[in-house]
């Protein structure tokens, strides 16, 4: 059985559509009113090796922070349904991501405790006119939604550009070594991921 879901959401500030397929190493469709927004979309879908399509509009001259983490949390939403009960996954899944002189270090368990957590002296100038803030907020909603205990680290970078990216793609890899399938059972001691 391949693990999909398709996700919607509509407030007063974004307007969000997500299908995503696990099972499914497919090119991804990614369009949004934040090009920078696409652009990271992308890396992490590649990177992830799952299929992702996203059609996503905020209220970005207001400020991005709100499609951003919408945009999270709705691909978290995605990842949650997908994944069903759990049985079978690795769990676990990390990646140390270079881009050029950047480094990041991006963990990932499939704990059912969604939580992120996010350390290092990251860049805060913005990117073309997008502020470096917003970017933790899509990795907070991402794993709060996902049910995922995700660990963020900056190791190196200067760029701000290279950093973040790298921090997406390597939350792509991570993701992609956790969903595998590699048991029979639930991967946890007590018998329940929660």
């Amino acid at each position: 059985m391949t693990r999909s879901a398709e996700v919607h959401r509509v407030t007063s500030e974004t307007s969000i559509d997500v299908r995503l397929g696990l099972d499914v190493d497919e090119p991804p469709q990614i369009e949004t009113n934040l090009p920078l927004l696409t652009h990271f979309l992308n890396a992490f879908a590649v990177h992830g090796r799952f299929a992702l399509y996203v059609a996503a509009t905020g209220d970005v001259e207001v400020d991005a922070h709100h499609l951003v983490e919408d945009v999270g949390i709705v691909i978290g939403s995605a990842f949650r349904e997908a994944l069903g009960d759990r049985r079978g996954i690795q769990r676990f899944g990390q990646r140390l991501m270079p881009m050029d002189e950047a480094l990041v270090l991006c963990a990932v368990d499939i704990s059912g405790r969604g939580q992120c957590f996010w350390s290092g002296d990251f860049p805060m100038r913005a990117i073309g006119t997008v502020a470096s803030e917003v970017w933790p907020e899509f990795f907070h909603g991402f794993a709060r939604q996902a049910g995922m205990t995700v660990h963020v680290r900056m190791m190196a970078g200067v760029n701000a550009h290279h950093v973040y990216e790298a921090a997406f793609k390597g939350l792509g890899q991570a993701l992609h070594e956790a969903c595998q399938r590699r048991y029979d059972t639930l991967p946890s001691t007590k018998g329940v991921l929660e």
